[in-house]
């Protein structure tokens, strides 16, 4: 074999910080040792994996191509170097999940992984869809919880569980108490949404079709409670999961709207990179996430 994990293991971090210097010190490594590692790298193959941009190095074609590969194969070699160890803490997961998903699913989810493998560690991270979408592409998370639809090369895109969305209001909203809305009621009203780039407002934009050039959309908000919050102050209706408002609709500080003639249905997706080694414990988050649907 002509090259070493070590060689993977600095052009991977190279790839991820774009910066030789930052590499080396994230592999606690000097940077002349990095530098001697990629070049030997590339000279072994008669090839050039990066083009170097201002101060930074670009993975080029060539890199781009051999990444997700370099990806998987040192993930199983540090597997394989754990389950040799034996090593207690094998069940590591970084997660990340959309703001719904985040909030009202995953941390319970995170509880039973734990709790059945004591020395097991998850590290979630809650954003919007591109959010994770971008950190999945960038190898920082091991998979993605996410609301949106997503058709990229090297993303795997699972089922997961269904969803809806639900319009909601004030209890002394004009249209509370309406058994449903017409598209014209749905043009006069002043909405509370998600922001651009989330699954909630990719979803809420393709249910209103015909009607969104002409939609008043009166805020955006990146956060769920906040835009149940201005709800139930009077400044509009919004549009959320329904996982997201069971409990409001229980207290009778929110209540439902409908409007037949638009679909509001959609899916919850695993999103994981298409190249990387699937270990165990994510094989067992799976198993633990399908069972929570």
């Amino acid at each position: 074999m002509k090259f070493t994990l070590r060689q993977l293991e600095v052009f991977l971090a190279t790839a991820h910080q774009q910066n030789l210097t930052r590499a080396a010190d994230s592999l606690a490594m000097s940077q002349s040792a990095a530098s001697s590692a990629l070049r030997e790298l590339e000279t072994q193959f008669d090839l050039q994996l990066f083009d170097r941009v201002g101060k930074r190095l670009q993975l080029n074609e060539v890199g781009q191509g051999i990444r997700p590969r370099a990806q998987a194969l040192l993930e199983q070699a540090q597997q394989l170097e754990l389950a040799l160890q034996q090593h207690q803490d094998a069940g590591h997961l970084n997660v990340g999940a959309t703001l719904s998903i985040g909030n009202y699913l995953a941390v319970e989810i995170m509880a039973r992984y734990m709790s059945e493998q004591p020395g097991a560690r998850v590290t979630i991270e809650v954003a919007n869809t591109a959010n994770i979408v971008a950190r999945l592409l960038n190898y920082e998370l091991d998979i993605g919880l996410i609301e949106g639809e997503v058709h990229h090369p090297d993303l795997e895109m699972l089922p997961w569980r269904d969803d809806e969305l639900i319009m909601f209001c004030a209890p002394d909203h004009p249209l509370a108490g309406r058994p449903w809305l017409t598209d014209e009621d749905l043009l006069g009203i002043e909405w509370i949404v998600r922001e651009q780039g989330s699954g909630t407002r990719q979803h809420f934009d393709w249910a209103m079709h015909g009607l969104l050039p002409n939609l008043q959309i009166k805020l955006e908000l990146q956060h769920t409670e906040a835009i149940k919050r201005a709800v139930e102050a009077g400044l509009g209706v919004g549009c959320l999961s329904a996982i997201t408002l069971v409990e409001a609709f229980r207290r009778g500080s929110l209540v439902p709207l409908a409007a037949p003639q638009r679909d509001f249905k959609r899916r919850f997706y695993f999103a994981l990179p298409r190249q990387k080694f699937q270990g165990p414990g994510l094989a067992r988050w799976l198993e633990l996430c399908r069972q929570s649907a």
